[in-house]
């Protein structure tokens, strides 16, 4: 099944069961999805044929980062509730993206990204960046990847 239809089903049992926050967040990542394909559709973003299910990710990757942002910021201003409605938003959201690596796995990753791309130097960590980019979006941290990166190539 793939990530429209996916969250399509969520959508209609959310409102099947009266789930208010729920719903709310699946609508959210539902408009975002739109908005995303009305880009593409006016030549904006390039892609012409509706948002692909690595694109929908990224769009999910990118919500679950601005909501972790929001919640700290609400945290630091004291304001628990609000931080704990975008950590419900989260789990939501994040119900839709692969599971995350643990470290090992992570390590591992990174390992065979340098040894793929025959990375020597700092100046290929883009390379390797990407590659993983590539295969593991929504799976890993890539602001924690990055300077695990540039330690192995400096």
């Amino acid at each position: 099944m793939d990530m429209r239809s996916r969250l399509s089903a969520a959508l209609k049992d959310a409102m099947r069961a009266k789930e208010a926050d729920r719903l709310s967040t699946l609508r959210l990542i539902s408009a975002a999805i739109k908005d995303r394909e009305i880009a593409a559709r006016t030549g904006e973003e390039g892609a012409t044929d509706g948002v692909s299910d690595e694109e929908v990710r990224a769009i999910l990757g990118k919500m679950v980062k601005q909501r972790r942002e929001s919640a700290r910021a609400y945290e630091e201003a004291g304001r628990l509730d609000l931080a704990g409605r975008e950590m419900a938003e989260i789990d939501v959201i994040e119900e839709f993206l692969p599971r995350k690596l643990d470290a090992d796995e992570t390590e591992a990753a990174v390992s065979t990204a340098i040894r793929e791309t025959e990375a020597t130097s700092i100046r290929d960590m883009g390379k390797v960046m990407a590659a993983l980019k590539a295969r593991y979006t929504g799976q890993m941290d890539f602001g924690k990847v990055g300077p695990m990166v540039k330690d192995r190539l400096g």
